[in-house]
């Protein structure tokens, strides 16, 4: 192991605690709330949470996300400098470099919970569903969506919105099959484009 990255985890493990991932659920509900109404607290941005957090981190809550410049979770969730530890990819898919970034801050940063957040009118969910030709690097998030397409076929309703549900659930189930923790909880989220409002995602 390089020693800059064995000297980063020791650096991390150190100051490492733990918050309940039903009551990190809860903090991000009660921060998009906030949104939701206009009263935003834009917590832990000042100069002081800046210096606090230049040698150690405690994100609460580990947010993958679609990289879509209308999602950042920051902004959906109210949180500031050092709450989240995020990973972003257009369809918030996941490969094995993300899953070794959420099993780093499990290990390392002591976060509980893992939200998976898709949204609505998701552009990498759409372009599968359109389908046609495509560069080697976007045929892998098209064929990692791909089997939340196939599930929706036939289903009632909004194709696109059927199908960024579908993918949420779909990245769930995969981290949760490769996270052996049993502290850790993983929820799937949909934020609405229109209201600003995040739900579950069964």
């Amino acid at each position: 192991m390089p020693k800059a990255f064995l000297a980063l985890l020791l650096l991390s493990t150190s100051s490492a605690t733990s918050v309940d991932p039903d009551a990190a659920l809860a903090r991000l509900q009660k921060g998009n709330a906030r949104v939701i109404s206009g009263k935003a607290a834009h917590p832990h941005q000042s100069k002081t949470d800046r210096a606090a957090l230049a040698n150690a981190q405690k994100p609460f809550a580990i947010i993958v996300s679609c990289s879509d410049s209308r999602v950042p979770p920051e902004l959906v969730f109210d949180q500031g400098l050092g709450d989240l530890f995020v990973i972003r990819v257009a369809g918030e898919v996941v490969d094995a470099p993300a899953l070794g970034s959420i099993e780093y801050a499990i290990a390392h940063l002591g976060s509980r919970l893992i939200v998976v957040l898709g949204h609505e009118r998701c552009g990498a969910v759409k372009a599968t569903i359109d389908g046609g030709a495509a560069s080697p690097n976007v045929q892998s998030l098209i064929s990692a969506i791909q089997p939340a397409v196939d599930a929706v076929a036939g289903m009632k309703g909004d194709k696109l919105d059927l199908a960024v549900r579908a993918n949420v659930a779909r990245v769930v189930r995969q981290i949760r099959a490769t996270t052996t923790d049993n502290t850790v909880k993983v929820s799937g989220m949909y934020y609405d484009l229109d209201t600003g409002k995040v739900e579950s995602v069964p």
